[in-house]
């Protein structure tokens, strides 16, 4: 029962022995060069002052030395949320269900932070090690405490996407599966439950494209 409530994760259809399912993760890109020639609608005036709005909110985050990371974390915001809203279309594969997606797209960034910090601000790091005030009886625990946190951040943020994501859908799974066994009644109110986990569902992929995207901005305002 369970291998195959989470077989829909799965990637089933192939050609020459590439998965095809992964394909809708690219999609995204052919509809970002008309933007540029079309003339602008209002889903792109729409699209644009939320960039403009996220924009400002990583400004506020960022240090002022890190002038391009703003442009890095829109673009980031971007692609997972058209990622979670692809997999809410059916029988369209969820990208960002799969610790592969996600996990690659925050341990490069953890990675590189981890070097530019450590190579360009050496003091400050190991400042961060040890919060100020912190006994020095308890400097050796701090240390572990902060370095084991350090570490898992890119699976914590990898975990939070793939779990919120995950969660809706087999719910919505779980309840489709009763259907067929239900009254006439019973159906028309789980179409209305169907209905608002939908809902739900686009809220969540929006507030877990906006997490993910803050969340590697704190971790990288912390170099400096």
């Amino acid at each position: 029962m369970m291998t195959n409530l989470f077989s829909i994760f799965d990637p089933s259809s192939s050609f020459l022995n590439l998965s095809l399912n992964w394909i809708s993760s690219m999609i995204g890109l052919l509809m970002i060069p008309p933007m540029f020639w079309l003339i602008p609608s209002r889903l792109n005036v729409f699209w644009m002052n939320m960039n403009y709005y996220l924009f400002k909110e990583f400004k506020i985050l960022l240090p002022p030395s890190n002038k391009g990371s703003t442009l890095l974390m829109i673009s980031l915001f971007s692609m997972i949320l058209f990622n979670n809203f692809m997999g809410l279309f059916p029988y369209i594969f969820t990208s960002s269900s799969h610790l592969i997606f996600t996990l690659t797209l925050s341990l490069p960034m953890w990675i590189a932070m981890m070097i530019f910090g450590w190579m360009n601000y050496t003091n400050n790091m190991f400042s961060h090690m040890i919060p100020q005030g912190t006994p020095s009886i308890l400097m050796p625990f701090m240390v572990c405490i902060e370095t084991i946190s350090s570490l898992i951040r890119p699976m914590t943020l990898s975990i939070r996407l793939t779990a919120n994501m995950i969660a809706g859908h087999l719910l919505m799974t779980l309840l489709s599966s009763t259907g067929p066994s239900m009254s006439i009644m019973f159906i028309f109110i789980l179409i209305i439950i169907q209905f608002l986990l939908i809902i739900l569902e686009s809220a969540v992929a929006i507030i877990q494209s906006y997490v993910f995207s803050i969340l590697m901005t704190l971790y990288s305002s912390e170099i400096k």
